[in-house]
């Protein structure tokens, strides 16, 4: 299993799951590029927006690979350790993750 910084500021990341995260983002980035060119050639507006709302999917799919990934390892261990304050933090996380 994964090891979790206790400080907060940085988590050991395999090399399989930085490449999933990476590769993850990396679409996400060139479905922006490919929105911002359909704006600079005047594209249809509907058009635009269901591009934007599949960058929007893509962005809540990373989220969710990342949030399953903190809970398996980060809160799980912290959680053995404990620390039930990662569970207040997991909530919070929570909450800002659904505004």
């Amino acid at each position: 299993m994964e090891e979790c910084c206790r400080c907060h500021d940085a988590k050991q990341r395999s090399e399989d799951e930085k490449k999933r995260l990476i590769n993850r983002l990396s679409r996400i980035e060139g479905q922006i590029r490919g929105i911002k060119g359909m704006v600079e050639k005047d594209a249809y507006c509907p058009d635009i927006m269901v591009q934007a709302a599949a960058v929007t999917a893509a962005v809540n799919s990373f989220n969710k690979e990342l949030l399953g990934t903190h809970i398996r390892t980060c809160v799980a261990n912290n959680i053995r350790e404990g620390n039930d304050e990662v569970i207040d933090e997991l909530l919070d996380t929570l909450q800002r993750l659904m505004k």
